[in-house]
């Protein structure tokens, strides 16, 4: 078996994915070793052009064993672009990018799988974004990789590693734990899934990450610190004021859209916020909503803000709700004099209907950010105000 095979569905694990190619490329002759701890373009894949590297540009990580990226397209059109332009970046590093139409209508699943057969079943090593991605787990249950490694999409890294520690099935953070119709016909896969996903006799597993994680024995942590981000892009030019991030908690049904509006609003007041960074999966609704309400200019991002802030122009103060920017950015900006701050989520902001763990779940992705950011504390919703310090 030879190679390696990545399969991607968001920008930022393709962002990801090129952060550990670059930890796996040779420095001086020889292979660069990243820190360690062990714990306890276009949409058609027919079009899109394979970059060898042979055609990559100097510094890229030619050497690397080969590297093959598969880009399963979502369906939402800001992901699709944000993607295009991240498939574009990694071809430029010398990768060939494969861009696979899996949820392109009927019969996608089936001539996905028949298309990767032959890859996955020669790939010594495969990276994943996503480990609870229907898409992802049945492709694990189909062929069983030799070597994995995940890397980040967003802070559901965190919740992955404990959860497969304690052995539960695997549930994304913001979904209640019954299952429903959908869930319990996939169950045996997620099932057979999770035990590809755990470390045996014959298999590693890597969790490929800048948050962090709690894994159990056997698998080893890898840290992503942004080198590659770093050496690629920047410094930025800093401008007055703030830049604020924003989540997707309102559309995943966590966090109320009257509570969010008002703080959103308070927090571009406080600060001196001009710019609005939307998060992918926020509403057009919403996003229109705020920029009417509280005159901030709303930004969609063509890339992950990473790559955004580190190019520039960027504001002196970055301020996000808990998310997974408030681990990365200070690695990402590090040296550049940027100081991010994260408000944390009142327990009046969540609906009635929000999962019982995303309380501690938001509270604990904001209280392990990096000792450089500081901490919004949210008082009761009744107050109507925010104490910065």
């Amino acid at each position: 078996m030879t190679g390696q095979l990545a399969f991607v569905e968001s920008p930022v694990q393709l962002l990801n994915v090129l952060e550990w190619a670059h930890t796996q490329a040779p420095a001086g002759g020889a292979p660069a070793a990243a820190p360690t701890r062990a714990a306890g373009s276009t949409d058609a894949g027919a079009s899109v052009r394979a970059v060898h590297a042979t055609d990559a540009t100097p510094g890229a990580a030619a050497a690397a064993p080969p590297l093959t990226i598969v880009v399963l397209s979502p369906t939402d059109p800001m992901s699709r672009g944000q993607l295009r332009r991240m498939a574009q970046l990694a071809r430029d590093e010398g990768f060939t990018v494969h861009w696979q139409e899996a949820r392109g209508g009927r019969g996608s699943l089936a001539r996905t799988l028949r298309e990767l057969a032959r890859p996955l079943r020669s790939a010594e090593r495969v990276i994943i974004g996503d480990p609870f991605s229907r898409y992802v787990q049945l492709l694990l249950t189909l062929f069983g990789p030799r070597h994995l490694t995940v890397v980040d999409d967003g802070t559901a890294t965190m919740e992955f590693a404990a959860q497969l520690g304690r052995g539960e099935r695997l549930v994304r953070w913001h979904r209640k734990g019954s299952l429903g119709p959908r869930e319990l016909v996939l169950a045996p896969v997620t099932s057979l899934a999770k035990r590809r996903l755990a470390p045996a006799r014959g298999r590693t597993v890597e969790i490929f990450t800048s948050l962090p994680v709690d894994a159990p024995e056997g698998v080893t942590v890898t840290e992503n610190s942004f080198a590659w981000t770093r050496t690629r892009f920047g410094p930025p030019l800093l401008t007055g004021g703030a830049d604020l991030v924003g989540t997707s908690l309102v559309e995943t049904g966590v966090v109320d859209a009257g509570h969010y509006d008002r703080v959103v609003a308070e927090l571009a007041r406080a600060h001196g916020a001009t710019r609005y960074f939307a998060h992918r999966r926020e509403s057009a609704e919403k996003l229109h909503r705020i920029a009417v309400e509280t005159g901030l200019q709303v930004v969609r991002p063509e890339l992950p803000l990473e790559l955004i802030a580190r190019r520039g122009p960027v504001g002196r103060t970055i301020v996000s709700f808990p998310s997974t920017v408030v681990h990365t950015l200070p690695l990402a900006l590090a040296g550049t004099g940027v100081k991010v701050a994260v408000c944390e989520i009142a327990p009046e902001w969540l609906r009635e209907s929000a999962s019982p763990r995303a309380q501690g779940f938001l509270s604990g992705v904001a209280g392990t950010a990096a000792h450089e950011v500081d901490r919004l504390t949210a008082r009761a919703a009744t107050t109507d105000r925010l104490e910065f310090g």
